[in-house]
C-alpha cells in the first residue's frame, strides 16, 4: 500500500494541494474564489409573481461594509471582508479564511418598484427583496 502512496506527487503519502485543484479545474463547478483567488461570496437569485429575491452569504462581513445599489435595472452589492486584527508574539497562526472587497452586480429582468425594496441581514445572510412594478407581467406569445 505504501508503495502505491508514493506514486502520488506531492510530499509525504498525501496528494499535494495543487494536484487536487488541478482535478477540479476542467470541470467547469461554481467557485467562491474569483480567477485571481479573491474572495466571492455566493449568491442566490429567485422568482416569484410577486417578487425578486437575491440572498448572499456574506458570513463575518459587518453590514456597515456592504452597500447595495439598484440603478438601470442593475443591482449591484459591494462589500469587504476586513481581517481581524489579532496581536500576538508567540505561536504559529495559520490564516485559511479570505478577506478583501468583492463587487457583484446582476441584471433584473423587469421593472420593480425601487421605494419598496426590503434588505434584510441576519445570521450572516444578506436578503434582498424587489417587489415587481405593476403591469410587468410576462406575456406570452403564440408563434403562427
Amino acid at each position: 500500500m505504501n508503495s502505491l502512496l508514493s506514486l502520488i506527487p506531492g510530499t509525504g503519502l498525501a496528494p499535494n494541494r495543487k494536484l487536487f485543484d488541478r482535478f477540479f479545474d476542467d470541470w467547469g463547478l461554481e467557485t467562491v474564489f474569483s480567477e485571481d483567488k479573491e474572495w466571492v461570496p455566493a449568491f442566490d437569485i429567485a422568482e416569484n409573481e410577486k417578487d425578486y429575491a437575491v440572498t448572499a452569504e456574506l458570513p463575518g462581513i459587518d453590514i456597515k461594509d456592504v452597500d447595495i445599489t439598484l440603478s438601470e435595472g442593475i443591482l449591484t452589492v459591494k462589500g469587504e471582508k476586513r481581517q481581524e486584527k489579532e496581536e500576538t508574539s508567540e505561536g504559529f497562526h495559520r490564516i485559511e479564511r479570505r478577506y478583501g472587497s468583492f463587487n457583484r452586480s446582476f441584471r433584473i429582468p423587469g421593472k420593480v418598484e425601487a421605494d419598496k425594496i426590503d434588505a434584510t441581514y441576519k445570521d450572516g445572510v444578506l436578503k434582498v427583496v424587489l417587489p415587481k412594478a405593476e403591469g410587468t407581467e410576462t406575456k406570452k406569445i403564440e408563434i403562427k
